[in-house]
């Protein structure tokens, strides 16, 4: 029986970090998930092998005996009392060990190799520490989704029908949703084994482009076209918002690339559903290009009667 180089069976370095042995043990269980391995043999032993490998890397103290025992594995397998519960204090020395105490792990054998019973003493309780009798359980692997709403769903909250594992889920989203925001569902991800718990599923939602108004945090901007006369003498103008028409009294002399503020007319505060952001609507002024000869006249008569005029 040969060493098992657990950080070779992960893909990672030996000085990889515990979040980079994670990342790598997730990736790892989800291609070789029994969910999806369907019955392969050989898939299901890389997944038994790669649960394994981060059982013992996935906790600091194992992986400190593991790296500690390196290929002197057999070394500890042939002190005192075998592979039922080895002293680790009489490999490592009360140095190696401060504590000096003999640790015993319960669990099955059979769901680990005979290396891994061999150092860690017939068996192991898993990296979460539940058990039930003599099985380890497992919490089921994390699952990761996309959805993909409108700004109008964003505004009102919506809800999507998601297929998981034959599986129907209703997916809802609270108004004043963000962009990428990320919502978890506890217990529906992969199924728990031996009794452990469903892992859970991580939905990111995507918020469409919307082709008037523009997000920024709890705010939104859009453009206002008005006409010259609207500009120059004021006047009550219709504005579009999320939650329809409002009307807008625009001051006189209205200027272009003015920024004018509809308050409380943005987007709903995520979870304080009676706090709105505000409405910031920049003005561009529309020319008239299609002028009569009476018009053209008024124009005409306008700019003679300002000429010499303070402004």
């Amino acid at each position: 029986m040969d060493y098992k180089d657990y950080y070779k069976i992960l893909g990672v370095e030996k000085s990889a970090s515990k979040d980079e042995i994670k990342k790598a043990y997730r990736k790892l269980a989800k291609e070789y998930h029994p969910d999806k391995t369907k019955g392969n043999k050989h898939l299901e032993e890389k997944f038994k092998e790669v649960s394994e490998a981060y059982q013992v890397l996935g906790n600091d103290e194992n992986r400190k005996k593991y790296d500690d025992l390196g290929t002197n594995w057999k070394q500890a397998q042939q002190q005192p009392g075998g592979d039922a519960g080895f002293d680790y204090s009489q490999f490592y020395g009360q140095s190696g060990q401060q504590r000096g105490q003999h640790q015993t792990y319960q669990g099955d054998p059979e769901d680990f190799s005979e290396f891994f019973n061999n150092i860690f003493g017939g068996g192991f309780s898993g990296y979460s520490g539940q058990q039930s009798g003599r099985s380890r359980q497992m919490q089921g692997q994390d699952y990761t989704a996309d959805m993909e709403i409108t700004l109008e769903e964003a505004f009102h909250g919506t809800s999507r029908i998601l297929q998981l594992n034959d599986k129907k889920l209703r997916i809802a989203t609270k108004p004043g949703t963000h962009h990428q925001q990320k919502l978890k569902l506890k217990g529906k991800g992969g199924p728990g084994m031996n009794g452990g718990p469903g892992g859970d599923l991580y939905i990111t939602v995507h918020v469409q482009k919307h082709p008037v108004f523009k997000r920024k945090e709890n705010d939104l901007y859009s453009t206002l076209i008005l006409d010259i006369y609207t500009a120059v003498l004021g006047g009550k103008v219709n504005v579009a918002t999320l939650n329809g028409n409002v009307t807008m009294n625009i001051p006189k002399g209205t200027q272009g690339g003015q920024k004018l503020r509809l308050k409380g007319k943005g987007m709903p505060v995520y979870n304080q559903p009676d706090q709105f952001g505000n409405l910031y609507v920049t003005t561009q002024i529309k020319i008239p290009i299609h002028l009569s000869p009476e018009e053209e006249k008024l124009f005409v008569e306008l700019k003679e009667k300002s000429h010499g005029q303070p402004h």
